[in-house]
């Protein structure tokens, strides 16, 4: 058997370790890392078992039924023809339904208002901003106060809130990291926000949920929950090792291509073999990717992510 090349070498023990991590990542809310999806996973559990209430007698008592009052001699069922109506069947089977539709209504309105993706209730110290860009298809963590963006890595600190302002240079995609936060849409020329925390150290699973392509299944990321001196540490990683982020990078980086292809193309050896780790320059590169969507006029075809006029789109 021929030996791989080196090149090919890497790109295999590339995939190996980035399946690895992955598959380690914790990817749902069930195995809730911060406080919103702890409360996710409550209402969850809570409402399944409130409809179960309803569920449960059903389940059991038609096959009862069924067997007791079939067709047969002998039959021990009592036979009562003139019989249309009771008082107590009717309370049950209406009155149960509408106390549990009346009590997971509260539970819904509480955990709503509570799990708000604009607010911010997760104590006083100031929130850690980060600004995340939807592209095919990968996602760019930009950290304007720390001078720093990443693709296919994001770093936050446990115990800090972290305060998200999301939009796409590309089409509709939603943002989700299932243990620390539900999803939410993302659009051109417009912005929403999320608010999370992680309690613990911690590897997580963040993805794209909305399909938008060849490269959707790849469109995920690892989150990395760590404590405050190792968050640290690992910026200034980021800012030692990375890349320029300039108009051309930004470029190479909008185009279509995936988290491999685009890896290839401005990965380094001092970068992990799943993250691109970028420095910023001068300006605001959100607000600059923001405010092209603003201009009262349609964006010319090569000005935009997603169109092959913009840029080759990577080996199908």
């Amino acid at each position: 058997m021929a030996l791989l090349k080196p090149s090919a070498m890497a790109l295999v023990i590339a995939v190996v370790v980035t399946s690895a991590q992955m598959a380690w990542a914790s990817n749902s809310f069930m195995d809730p890392q911060g406080p919103i999806a702890a409360v996710q996973k409550t209402h969850l559990l809570r409402a399944t078992v409130l409809i179960m209430i309803a569920v449960l007698p059903v389940l059991v008592l038609v096959p009862l039924i069924a067997l007791r009052y079939r067709r047969r001699e002998g039959s021990a069922a009592e036979y009562r023809p003139k019989w249309d109506f009771s008082g107590k069947l009717e309370f049950a089977m209406w009155g149960v339904p509408v106390v549990i539709v009346a009590l997971l209504s509260f539970y819904l309105w509480k955990a709503t208002h509570r799990l708000d993706p604009y607010a911010a209730p997760f104590g006083e110290t100031p929130a850690l901003n980060v600004q995340v860009v939807g592209l095919d298809w990968k996602w760019l963590f930009i950290y304007p106060d720390l001078g720093i963006a990443t693709v296919g890595e994001f770093g936050i600190p446990v115990k800090q809130q972290v305060a998200m302002t999301l939009t796409t240079d590309t089409v509709m995609q939603s943002f989700m990291i299932p243990a620390l936060a539900g999803q939410i849409y993302a659009m051109p020329g417009m912005t929403t926000q999320l608010h999370l925390v992680a309690d613990t150290p911690e590897t997580m699973q963040g993805e794209n949920t909305q399909y938008n392509g060849r490269g959707f299944t790849k469109q995920k990321f690892l989150t990395q929950a760590m404590q405050p001196e190792d968050f640290n540490a690992w910026v200034e990683s980021v800012r030692t090792h990375g890349i320029p982020l300039t108009e051309d990078t930004y470029k190479t980086l909008a185009m279509r291509t995936d988290r491999d292809e685009v890896q290839a193309a401005l990965g380094t050896s001092l970068m992990p073999l799943n993250a691109l780790y970028f420095t910023l320059e001068d300006g605001d590169l959100f607000q600059s990717i923001l405010h092209r969507y603003h201009g009262g006029q349609p964006l010319p075809r090569d000005q935009q992510p997603g169109t092959a006029e913009y840029g080759q789109e990577g080996a199908q």
